[in-house]
């Protein structure tokens, strides 16, 4: 069997789950290639050398630089903040290493596609973290609408609503600074469900926006992991210069109508992800705190019988679910991080294309850059403009 070993750069929330994924790949999937975690990269060496004891890494490195032009490494995978996304991928492909990053792919479109080139240019294969994807119940949902069971699509309505940052004198995480992150909750949540769409429906056409920032300046952080972040009590504050709050309507190249809002603001919602397409036919919806679940409506039902009935996604037929658990055993946010990754790993050994890859980066990065736009300019942004 071929073995693949993999560079991670990254050991925090994100590190977490792709090393976690890692090591269940082999133990559940049926895979081409033995997957080894070779070593893990981050710039405090106490810190990543926990990690890597701790996520079962055989060594660890300080700098990336050295990681991705180590002859020993095939893959990097790259869960770092997103302003170091764009460097590391690019000398990653000069070196020949197949790059998985984690979104949103680039700090503005511009990066992106010149990501983009690199990986083409360089004949690497590629893919980005859109880990909702791969929730057996949206590949459902794929499926359905591909086999015509809601007909004509006609409306897209999706959010992605938490609450964590919602106390003023919550810190300034790296998440609401435009220089590391790019874009606020547009970027951050926004980003899920513009992929989601684009999967389900087809591409964006043009956007309408606004967007909103709640809470001018923030403690400045001291300590941060995942979405957990504290600060001194007489900390100095700085200047959140990225939205908190995103809403903006779309035209999809087939004609369908979509309303969007992405928001860190809403309080009682911790990780609520939904999406719900309307067709002729029908309509599905899936909201992933409930991810084993979707709703589906037929109008072909009998009258008077009509209804949305609930599918639970989790028996062996339903997608991914026979390398799991005996019918009813329901899985959860970590799996969609094993199912993303098998799919990767069996692209790079059968060197056949990845999806979703920084093709589909680029056109979620487009649409974001398209209702900044438009937000700023209180008008409609065609996406073929950018």
């Amino acid at each position: 069997m071929k073995e693949i070993n993999v560079g991670m750069v990254g050991y925090k929330f994100m590190g977490k789950a792709h090393s976690n994924a890692l090591s269940r790949l082999g133990m559940f999937f049926d895979c081409s290639a033995q997957v080894n975690k070779k070593a893990i990269c981050g710039r405090d060496e106490a810190a990543v050398k926990k990690a890597a004891e701790k996520f079962g890494w055989d060594g660890y490195e300080t700098s990336w630089e050295k990681l991705v032009t180590r002859s020993d490494i095939d893959v990097i995978d790259i869960t770092a903040p997103s302003n170091a996304h764009k460097s590391i991928a690019l000398a990653a492909a000069e070196n020949g290493k197949h790059i998985f990053c984690e979104k949103p792919l680039a700090l503005t479109l511009d990066d992106a596609r010149e990501m983009l080139e690199s990986v083409t240019k360089n004949g690497v294969r590629h893919q980005i973290g859109f880990n909702y994807r791969f929730a057996p119940a949206v590949r459902l949902m794929k499926n359905m609408i591909d086999a015509g069971k809601i007909g004509t699509i006609r409306h897209v309505r999706a959010s992605y609503l938490q609450d964590f940052i919602i106390d003023p004198e919550f810190p300034l995480i790296w998440r609401l600074q435009k220089e590391i992150c790019g874009s606020g909750s547009l970027g951050d949540l926004g980003a899920h469900f513009i992929d989601l769409a684009r999967y389900l429906v087809g591409d964006f056409k043009s956007v309408m926006g606004m967007q909103k920032t709640f809470i001018k300046s923030r403690p400045m952080v001291q300590e941060m992991t995942g979405l957990s972040a504290s600060a001194k009590e007489d900390a100095p504050r700085g200047e959140v210069d990225v939205d908190d709050g995103t809403v903006f309507v779309a035209e999809f190249e087939n004609g369908a109508l979509g309303v969007f809002e992405a928001t860190r603001f809403a309080q009682g919602h911790k990780n609520d992800l939904s999406i719900e397409i309307n067709g002729d036919k029908g309509s599905l919806k899936f909201v992933f705190e409930r991810m084993n679940e979707l709703q589906y409506f037929s109008a072909g039902d009998e009258a008077g019988l009509q209804g949305f009935r609930l599918i639970q996604a989790s028996e062996g037929i339903h997608p991914y679910m026979s390398a799991w658990w005996p019918t009813g055993h329901v899985i959860g946010y970590e799996h969609t991080f094993v199912h993303e990754m098998f799919e990767f790993f069996e692209c790079v050994v059968n060197n056949t294309p990845a999806s979703p890859d920084f093709a589909d980066g680029v056109k979620c990065s487009q649409v974001i850059e398209a209702v900044e736009l438009a937000a700023q300019r209180r008008a409609t942004v065609d996406i073929s403009s950018l």
